[in-house]
């Protein structure tokens, strides 16, 4: 990969490159091994961690949690197929809207 790839975008490459791999010599490996309702049970872990530290106002354990969520997320993306291009396009798709407007309209399909 090139030295300008997104950090998001290199992490994506080596998590999904973990899939099918020796459970005993990578966390990543083992979270596959555990299927997807343990991949989503360490993301639902790690956005609570995160929500604990924000209302503690902790900088320093807002950016750790938020380092851990992206990557159980990543994680979760490439268990389900998804690349992070198609997140990044479904933010693009949403940019400059208002959110309240962006939400009715989700609702309303």
């Amino acid at each position: 990969m090139s030295n300008d790839t997104h950090v998001l975008d290199k992490l994506y490459a080596t998590v999904l490159s973990r899939k099918g791999a020796d459970p005993s010599g990578s966390y990543t490996a083992k979270l596959y091994s555990e299927g997807s309702k343990k991949i989503a049970q360490k993301v639902g872990e790690e956005a609570v961690e995160l929500s604990i530290a924000a209302a503690l106002k902790d900088r320093e354990e807002i950016i750790s949690e938020s380092a851990d969520l992206l990557y159980h997320l990543s994680v979760l993306w490439a268990d389900a197929g998804v690349d992070p291009v198609e997140i990044y396009a479904k933010l693009a798709d949403r940019e400059g809207l208002s959110g309240l407007a962006e939400k009715a309209a989700r609702l309303t399909k």
